[in-house]
């Protein structure tokens, strides 16, 4: 991509958090001491028993940064830098963070006439859990028919070698057939099962109310690429390894799956360089990070034959314009509302014929938490 550059790291961190003191580990802990730590508060920060998820967010990112060598560098010559004293600024500059702090960002309003795939979800019926060789049976039963037809197409009896070719054309022909039934019947069973596993539902997980991102991106999910067919929607998945819901939101359809992670940010122009660095306005971001990279590898890991890609949607944390060059690093784009509907959609929409019940099972079985009953 013209004009990026690459960075050490992509890591961030908040003015208000010391990462030491969140983890209560001396700052001369050792990766060790961190991790235990880590997974002491885990157990009773996570929204699953009782903590909330901007607060164990901020956990994992102190955990990330404190037992990554590089990072821990970055942070920490961070703090000394902030521990000195600060040049002078002006008051209005620093209050221009959190001045409206009543400030929510606006829905996704894409007009569906302006989606070139928005008519697939208008013409073609959804589709059911496996293509089934429907025309399998006929295929071996119109050859085997057409070989036995051969005798009385011909003048005569047939010569005895011919006699005993034809004979075992006809049996290849009766094998093949047997074969196509049996296809078609596994086919046909694999399907019923998945239609009673999971229905017509399209949607897997519950999704945060909060912070007000995760929100929109759920009703953005639901309002549009949900109506593709073929697509199901998943909230909260751990990615292959982990016990946490370490991504946010997913869409899967046919064999193409893109994790979503919603971030509010400060307005500006966003991009992931070659190496995974998060960049805005041109200078390394240390405001805020992505999970999503190690998310992707995983996945991609996982699902061996399903195109993987991952997508941090920037919605504006106060009055202002979010820009993005959507051009991926280490699988990650960074994206606005409005650019996703329309790439994304576009993307998936190329695949949405089928529904693979093996992935979608994978899948589905990441899924950390299910709506209450």
């Amino acid at each position: 991509m013209s004009g990026r550059r690459s960075a050490s790291g992509r890591g961030a961190t908040l003015d208000e958090v010391d990462y030491y003191e969140l983890l209560g580990v001396r700052r001369d802990a050792s990766a060790g001491e961190v991790k235990s730590a880590y997974r002491a508060l885990a157990k009773v920060m996570h929204p699953d028993t009782g903590g909330t998820a901007g607060t164990f967010r901020l956990l994992k990112s102190a955990y990330e940064t404190l037992s990554d060598s590089r990072r821990r560098a970055e942070y920490d010559r961070g703090t000394a830098t902030q521990a000195a004293p600060p040049p002078p600024a002006p008051r209005t500059k620093r209050r221009m963070y959190r001045d409206e702090p009543a400030f929510v960002p606006a829905a996704v309003d894409v007009p569906p006439s302006t989606l070139p795939w928005w008519h697939l979800t208008k013409h073609q019926p959804r589709i059911g859990y496996v293509r089934t060789p429907g025309h399998a049976p006929a295929v071996g039963t119109a050859l085997a028919g057409a070989l036995l037809a051969v005798p009385l197409l011909l003048p005569g009896s047939l010569p005895p070698f011919l006699l005993v070719c034809w004979l075992a054309l006809v049996a290849a022909a009766i094998a093949v057939a047997v074969r196509l039934a049996r296809l078609y019947l596994a086919a046909l069973r694999a399907q019923r099962a998945a239609q009673a596993e999971f229905g017509e539902r399209t949607v897997f997980g519950v999704a945060d109310a909060e912070p007000v991102g995760e929100r929109l991106t759920a009703d953005l999910l639901v309002n549009y690429l949900a109506r593709l067919p073929g697509a199901r929607v998943f909230h909260g998945l751990s990615r292959p390894g982990s016990v946490f819901a370490d991504v946010e939101h997913a869409v899967l359809c046919g064999h193409r799956l893109v994790l979503i992670e919603s971030k509010l940010w400060l307005p500006g122009h966003y991009e992931v360089d070659d190496d995974g660095s998060l960049w805005r306005n041109g200078h390394p971001f240390r405001g805020g990070s992505s999970d999503l990279f190690e998310a992707v590898a995983a996945f991609a890991e996982h699902l061996p034959g399903v195109d993987v890609r991952g997508v941090v949607l920037v919605y504006p944390s106060r009055s202002g314009e979010i820009t993005t060059d959507e051009t991926p690093g280490l699988g990650v784009s960074t994206m606005t509302p409005t650019g996703f509907v329309r790439e994304v959609g576009g993307w998936l929409a190329d695949d949405c014929a089928i529904v693979d019940h093996h992935v979608l099972r994978a899948v589905r079985a990441r899924v950390v938490r299910e709506p209450a009953a």
